[in-house]
């Protein structure tokens, strides 16, 4: 199950991603080549984000052991609740950036990840060391793989229908959320 539960997790962790790099390419025209340096900084970074969320969950693993799994399912619920929220109100923010800058990659790569920072607290509250460094991985190369189909997809005029998407995405994170939950109560 930790293959299917990661690539879910992944899936729904790189939806910003997907947005951010097809709506870079669309608008500013990126060369392909900074579009996979895009990319890479952003599976960085949405690697790097759950594993750091993943180590502060496992210090205090010990000291939250018999309700872990609530803690779990509340960031899950806070952040796929999060992702539905945004969903419906729409930030301009990013519109004004140089998108094509390695600098303002990585402030896009940081502000993506920040919601897998969140669920990385909680993966780590329940899981090894080793699945925490799998499911790392496959989020990391699943946001690349990602972010190069939206850069794609943005060179080419196609839109994503990003409401809906970053809808299913939160709704997935709710939904791995009230696994987990379920999983400790009633398994």
């Amino acid at each position: 199950m930790l293959i299917v539960e990661s690539f879910l997790l992944a899936l729904a962790l790189c939806v910003d991603s997907l947005v951010v790099s097809t709506t870079s390419a669309f608008k500013s025209k990126m060369p392909y080549r900074r579009g996979l340096l895009m990319a890479l900084i952003f599976g960085f970074f949405q690697g790097l984000f759950p594993l750091l969320g993943a180590l502060l969950g496992g210090a205090f693993k010990d000291f939250v052991a018999s309700v872990d799994h609530w803690i779990a399912f509340g960031l899950l619920l806070v952040v796929g609740g999060k992702m539905i929220w945004d969903a419906f109100h729409d930030d301009d923010e990013a519109n004004s950036l140089d998108v094509t800058k390695v600098s303002t990659m990585c402030l896009l790569g940081i502000a993506t990840s920040i919601d897998a920072f969140v669920v990385g607290i909680g993966f780590g509250l329940k899981s090894t060391l080793s699945q925490t460094l799998f499911t790392v991985l496959v989020i990391g190369v699943v946001t690349v793989l990602v972010s190069i189909i939206g850069l794609f997809l943005g060179k080419r005029n196609i839109p994503i229908p990003e409401k809906t998407a970053t809808i299913i995405a939160g709704l997935v994170l709710i939904g791995l959320g009230t696994y987990t939950l379920l999983e400790h109560l009633v398994f």
